[in-house]
Formats: structure tokens, C-alpha cells, sequence
């Protein structure tokens, strides 16, 4: 008889991390073999018991997030394998996991393909990323009619930093900045810059780096 595939799954929130575990325990290939609301907490499990497949979310509300858990992981126990999850629609994050080895990423609210299907493909030697970014409503338009380098600009924008921070952080012009700010009011109809900033956060459209690590232990 084949051994089963040992899974951990990885969640600060109930209701995701419950939903993981129902994937996991409805496919006899699998054993779930923890269930954890940290990512810090995983890092350390494959230091005490044998794990073939993490299930991890990237952003966390406490501890290091799940990209930098997965790095961490993956310099220790370059075997095992990781499938990172988002609801957010934020899509740097696939170029960082990619970098660090991660073997699949799965958008929670946009990927067609299910769970399940990603966890057999990744567990089998594929690496399962989206073949196209993630889409949906902004204001008048939508994530794709941003360019990549608006997108750039709002990510520092939801981060509170000034033009001239966001023009120093980009190596661009302050002008420039000005310019993909009113570019993108014009697009999406939002009043102001507050407005534009608070809505693309509220959707999760664009996480800057800052806050998808700032609860990480310093």
C-alpha cells in the first residue's frame, strides 16, 4: 500500500484553515497531520516530525508571513513541497515564491482549478502557478486595466508614503508619481488619493511589502 502524502496546513483564519483541512481529509492520498494558525508554528514542525506538503497562506496577523516561512522552510527541507494561498489579488507575491522554490500558488477567490486538484498536480512534481494574474472590479475599471508600473505606485500608496517617499522607494521622479496617481483617479473615479489607497486595500487588489511583514518579530 502506497504511504500516505502528510499535509500541514497553514491559516489565521478559522474558517480558511477548516476549509483547507476538509480538502485534505476528502482525498485518501492525504494525511493531515496538523492544522496551524501561525506561520512560525510551521517552520518549526519540520523540525520535529516528517511533512511532505505544506498549505500555507501568505499574509498572517501575527508572526512572519507565509512567504517568509516558505523561504525559511525551503532552505531547511528544500524536499518538501509548498503550495502558497492568497485571497487577495496582489500578484508579486508569485515572482517571490517562484524565487524561493515554492512549487505552486493558488489564488483562494479567483483560481479555477480546485485545492485539491493543485495539491495532486504539486505532489506529482508539477509547479502549479495561474496562467494569468488575477482580475477584478477597481472603481470604473478593472485590476487589469492598471498598468504594472500604476500598480508599482499604488502598492506604496496603501502603505501611507508620501510622493516623494514612493518616487525614492521607485527610483522614479516625483512627477511621475504625480502622474500615475491622477492617471489612475481619472481611470477608477475615486476622488482623491485617501480614496484610491483605502479601496485598493479594502479589496485586497495590491499589498505593499511593509504590511505583508510587519508583524514579523524584529
Amino acid at each position: 500500500m502506497q504511504d500516505m502524502i502528510r499535509v500541514a496546513v497553514v491559516d489565521d483564519q478559522n474558517i480558511s484553515r477548516s476549509f483547507f483541512e476538509m480538502y485534505v481529509r476528502s482525498s485518501k492520498r492525504y494525511e493531515l497531520i496538523a492544522a496551524l494558525p501561525s506561520a512560525e508554528m510551521a517552520v518549526d514542525l519540520v523540525e520535529r516530525q516528517p511533512v511532505d506538503l505544506i498549505i500555507m497562506d501568505v499574509l498572517m496577523r501575527w508572526g512572519l508571513d507565509g512567504l517568509s516561512a516558505a523561504e525559511r522552510i525551503k532552505k531547511a527541507h528544500p524536499e518538501i513541497k509548498i503550495i502558497l494561498t492568497t485571497s487577495t489579488s496582489e500578484t508579486s507575491w508569485e515572482e517571490k515564491a517562484r524565487e524561493i522554490g515554492v512549487e505552486s500558488f493558488w489564488y483562494k477567490e479567483y483560481d479555477e482549478q480546485s485545492l485539491l486538484e493543485i495539491m495532486d498536480r504539486t505532489t506529482e512534481g508539477e509547479h502549479i502557478y495561474p496562467e494569468s494574474p488575477p482580475d477584478q472590479e477597481f472603481g470604473r475599471i478593472r485590476r487589469s486595466d492598471l498598468t504594472e508600473r500604476e500598480l508599482e505606485v499604488l502598492r506604496e500608496l496603501t502603505n501611507c508614503l508620501s510622493n516623494e517617499e514612493i518616487a525614492g522607494k521607485l527610483f522614479i521622479s516625483v512627477n511621475t508619481v504625480r502622474f500615475h496617481i491622477q492617471n489612475m483617479l481619472s481611470k477608477t473615479g475615486f476622488e482623491n488619493r485617501l480614496e484610491l489607497a483605502m479601496n485598493a486595500k479594502a479589496l485586497g487588489l495590491v499589498v505593499s511589502d511593509e504590511d505583508r511583514t510587519k508583524n514579523a518579530k524584529r
